[in-house]
């Protein structure tokens, strides 16, 4: 199990330092902003959405390491799917890093936020991103807050 852990934390490591899909999208057609003010963690998400896909998604911001990294695990997961998809892989997340459920198979490289269950301040810094890209694809324009 240490072994695991280990990697869980070299990949939230790798991500934070190196985020995936960071930057914008000119051509977005779904965009929100989301901060968690505990923190200090500030998140763009853009999105291209097709017939009912994401056909590509990007963020831009700052944070801590969970967030970056859980922005982008999240946009890694969720190029090609559908909206749908992308609500259901939502609901999975929030449920395991909630500690509501254990359903970590389902998520794959996401399962690496699994742990941030054991610290209910970093969820907020894990599902930032995730609330802000619901937001965007219900086109909500109100910025997200983890205080609410």
């Amino acid at each position: 199990m240490s072994d695991m852990r280990d990697l869980y934390q070299e990949l939230i490591i790798d991500h934070g330092r190196n985020p995936r899909n960071f930057g914008d999208i000119p051509t977005a057609n779904r965009c929100n902003e989301g901060f968690n003010p505990l923190c200090g963690d500030k998140i763009k998400i853009y999105i291209l959405e097709k017939d009912n896909k994401i056909e590509d998604i990007k963020f831009k911001g700052e944070g801590c390491a969970i967030s970056v990294a859980s922005a982008s695990l999240m946009t890694q997961a969720l190029k090609g799917k559908s909206i749908k998809e992308a609500e259901n892989l939502f609901h999975d997340f929030h449920e395991v890093v909630t500690g509501k459920a254990t359903g970590e198979e389902n998520l794959g490289k996401l399962s690496a936020l699994s742990g941030v269950a054991e610290y209910p301040v970093r969820v907020k810094c894990a599902t930032l991103c995730w609330h802000t890209l619901l937001a965007a694809l219900h086109n909500k324009h109100e910025i997200v807050s983890t205080e609410e």
